[in-house]
Formats: structure tokens, C-alpha cells, sequence
């Protein structure tokens, strides 16, 4: 199994809204990829995030079967939609991938 953890700080403008709106809208466009993409097999997406350190404001964890899995879901073409949107918004991301 492969879990997929993603961290994000938003800029406080960007597409026409401030930065807590852009992150309801990113947890919308990310959890509903669990319904388009048939290789995830757990995701969640957390917003207002306690004291974290660095701190952010979106969160996704999301777990697939195996690397090629993950690989599939990251070309997917929807997977690709919700990336234009976030590298609209974010201002920094953090990524960790590992395998239990």
C-alpha cells in the first residue's frame, strides 16, 4: 500500500478569491477525484488546519495499491484539472509518498 500525503500554504489571492475559499474549493475538487479515479482507494482532504508546523492550509492523504497506481492517478487526466487549480493558489507544497 501506498500512502500519498500533500501539504499546502495558499496565497491569500488568486483566481478571483482569498485563500479560504480557494481552499474549500481545492478539498471539493480533490475529494471528488475519489469518484473519477478508480486506482484511489482512500482519500481525504483537511482544511483549517491546528498549529501546523510548517504551517498550511490544505492537506491531502490518499492511498493506492501500489506505485503504479500512484503514477496512474497522478497522469490522470482529472487528477491534471485539480492541478491547474492548485498551482493557481498555492504558494508552497510539501509532498511525502511511503509504503507500508
Amino acid at each position: 500500500m501506498i500512502k500519498h500525503i500533500v501539504m499546502w500554504t495558499l496565497k491569500d489571492e488568486a483566481e478571483g478569491a482569498g485563500k479560504a475559499a480557494n481552499a474549500l474549493r481545492m478539498k471539493e475538487l480533490l475529494e471528488a477525484l475519489g469518484g473519477l479515479i478508480p486506482v484511489i482507494r482512500e482519500i481525504e482532504v483537511g482544511v483549517g488546519v491546528f498549529a501546523a508546523s510548517p504551517a498550511c492550509d490544505v492537506i491531502l492523504y490518499s492511498a493506492f495499491a501500489s506505485r503504479a497506481d500512484l503514477d496512474a492517478y497522478q497522469a490522470h487526466p482529472e487528477h491534471q484539472k485539480v492541478v491547474a487549480f492548485v498551482k493557481q493558489v498555492a504558494a508552497s507544497r510539501s509532498v511525502v509518498d511511503y509504503e507500508i
